[in-house]
């Protein structure tokens, strides 16, 4: 897998992919994500902040992943078990429907740790849709643990983090 920071001109295969991944999510009963959000201005500005990056697989648009240190103030809201200046939250994890089942996820987490490590972070917050069995599973099998809960538009969240 390759990685790298996402720049303009990814802008349309990233809205493709997210829209295929919102069509299968909506066709497996996950209403996650949709017209609203995520949207093609958020991305864009992730772009301009240098936080979007791409995973490429094959020469394919495999996934995109958002890490910084921005995050909603339901966050605030949360007992961490590591000090907001050396944690960072990932946001918009979207692998493309192509290589679903496949593993991917776990990889780039895994590179995310790595990531964040060489940066100094200690822990990682996310958060993640409580319908949603398949990114729970993931982040539950990978070590990130329960430290509160979210509730917006589309319903509640969990917030998790997880040590580096």
């Amino acid at each position: 897998m390759n990685y790298r920071i996402a720049v303009m001109t990814d802008i349309d295969h990233i809205c493709v992919m997210v829209s295929k991944a919102i069509k299968h999510m909506q066709e497996q009963g996950i209403d996650q994500w949709d017209e609203i959000y995520p949207n093609r201005k958020d991305f864009m500005d992730d772009i301009c902040k240098g936080t979007l990056y791409v995973a490429e697989e094959r020469g394919k648009l495999a996934a995109i992943y958002v890490i910084s240190q921005e995050c909603d103030d339901e966050y605030k809201k949360c007992t961490w078990n590591s000090p907001d200046k050396t944690a960072c939250v990932i946001h918009r994890l979207c692998v493309s429907p192509d290589f679903q089942n496949q593993g991917v996820g776990k990889q780039i987490l895994d590179h995310i740790e790595e990531q964040l490590r060489e940066g100094s972070y200690t822990s990682i917050r996310l958060d993640v849709y409580t319908k949603n069995p398949y990114a729970l599973k993931l982040y539950t099998n990978n070590g990130y643990e329960e430290r509160g809960y979210a509730d917006w538009r589309k319903g509640r969240f969990l917030l998790m983090e997880k040590k580096l």
